[in-house]
């Protein structure tokens, strides 16, 4: 099937996920979404906000340095089938499925009076964040009106610590100039546990410093470390 693959060794996971103290991580209490179909792409989207207020009298204004707007990701097509063709572990119509997706991203959680924050994980991508938009295009029927497949579009909005909504929205922070020089054989965990003597920081340093793939430091890379409080 032309625009996506099958992807049979890892699947696209979809975990609610807990915030405690500042700090998120999987609830496996809940049931996640594993995808039968892995998406053929996503996109990830950095931005930054700058300030362009004018004076009375000015023609124009030099952007100023705002901040750090939380990162976004785009599904652009998550395909959901219930025709049987590339069904592995037993089928499922497009409507469960439909519904198993929508009960990790979407519904309300009544003790907590909000959707869950999330975690895409696939490959190289661990992305935590909240699901802010949902489209769900049906696109093959049986006679009957029953639909057999869906391509859902996702949008969601990344996860910010308190930390590190500080440290994005203060450039003159000395945290910001607390850069430590990537060597041969580091890793992140390992730059975490040596200078917070707990290597369970790397996943907010990632995010901190926008990378995409955590575990192939290049020697030479400049990292931002913030503080812990």
């Amino acid at each position: 099937m032309a625009g996506f693959s099958t992807g049979l060794k890892e699947k696209l996971k979809i975990s609610p996920c807990q915030v405690d103290a500042g700090k998120i991580t999987v609830d496996t209490s809940l049931p996640y979404f594993e995808a039968l179909i892995n998406p053929s792409g996503y996109k990830h989207q950095f931005s930054i906000s700058y300030n362009k207020k004018k004076t009375l009298g000015q023609a124009g204004a030099e952007p100023k340095f705002n901040a750090i707007c939380p990162e976004k990701l785009t599904l652009p097509e998550l395909v959901l089938d219930g025709t049987g063709v590339v069904a592995l572990l037993g089928m499922e119509d497009v409507t469960t499925l439909v519904e198993r997706l929508m009960s990790v991203i979407y519904a309300y959680q009544g003790e907590k009076h909000e959707p869950n924050y999330v975690r895409f994980l696939w490959g190289s991508l661990i992305f935590f964040g909240r699901v802010e938009s949902i489209a769900i295009d049906y696109t093959l029927f049986k006679p009957s009106g029953e639909p057999l497949r869906a391509k859902v579009q996702l949008g969601v909005v990344g996860w910010m610590s308190t930390e590190e909504i500080t440290l994005r929205s203060n450039r003159s922070s000395p945290d910001l100039s607390h850069i430590v020089e990537v060597k041969a054989g580091d890793s992140l965990p390992l730059l975490c546990n040596r200078i917070y003597k707990n290597s369970s920081y790397y996943l907010e340093v990632a995010r901190v410093n926008n990378l995409t793939n955590f575990r192939d430091l290049k020697p030479g890379l400049k990292l931002r470390f913030p503080p812990l409080s």
